[in-house]
C-alpha cells in the first residue's frame, strides 16, 4: 500500500487524546511510529494517549523517557516501546550505536511496537520505514495540526 498524508486539526487536548486511541487501533504487531515537531509540540502526551488506548492504566505512570531513551510497556495486544532519541540528535555514530545497545531493532522484529520521539532521520537504524509518522505543529495554547503519513494513515 502506498504512504498517503492526512493533516487533522487538533483544538483541544481531549482530540489530541482522541488521535492517539485512533493510532493505536490501526497498529500491528512490529509497527513504527516516528512522533515529530518541537519542543512542547505535544509528541509526549499523544504517545501517552496511545499507550493509554492500547490499555495501560492510569494508575502507571507513562513518563517521558528523554533521560532512560526507552520506557517499555506491557499491553493486551503486545509490548509498547516509547523512546526518546532527543539527546542523541546531531550524534549520527552514537544514534546507532545506542538503538543497537538498546535492541530496538530486534523488539521491532519480535513484535514490539515501538513508538520513537525525535527519530525523523532515523528510521533505517531504527529497523526500516515506518508505518506512521506523526508531525505536530503549535497552533494555539492547546491546539495543535497534526500531519499523519504513512501506510497506516488511512486507518487514522
Amino acid at each position: 500500500m502506498d504512504p498517503i498524508d492526512r493533516s487533522l486539526v487538533l483544538a483541544s487536548r481531549r482530540e489530541t487524546t482522541r488521535l492517539g486511541a485512533r493510532i493505536a487501533a490501526a497498529l500491528r504487531s512490529g509497527d513504527l511510529v516516528v512522533l515529530c515537531g518541537a519542543l512542547g509540540a505535544g509528541k509526549t502526551f499523544l504517545a501517552r494517549a496511545i499507550i493509554r488506548a492500547m490499555g495501560v492504566a492510569r494508575d502507571n505512570a507513562v513518563p517521558s523517557p528523554t533521560f532512560a531513551l526507552v520506557h517499555e510497556y506491557a499491553t493486551s495486544r503486545g509490548d509498547v516501546l516509547h523512546a526518546d532519541l532527543y539527546r542523541l540528535l546531531g550524534q549520527e555514530t552514537l544514534l546507532d550505536e545506542e538503538i543497537g545497545r538498546l535492541g530496538l531493532r530486534e523488539r521491532r522484529a519480535e513484535g514490539a511496537i515501538l513508538l520513537a520521539e525525535w527519530a525523523e532521520t532515523s528510521e533505517i537504524a531504527l529497523g526500516g520505514t515506518a508505518e506512521l509518522a506523526v508531525s505536530l505543529v503549535i497552533e494555539g495554547e492547546n491546539a495543535r495540526r497534526a500531519t499523519v503519513r504513512g501506510t497506516r494513515a488511512a486507518e487514522i
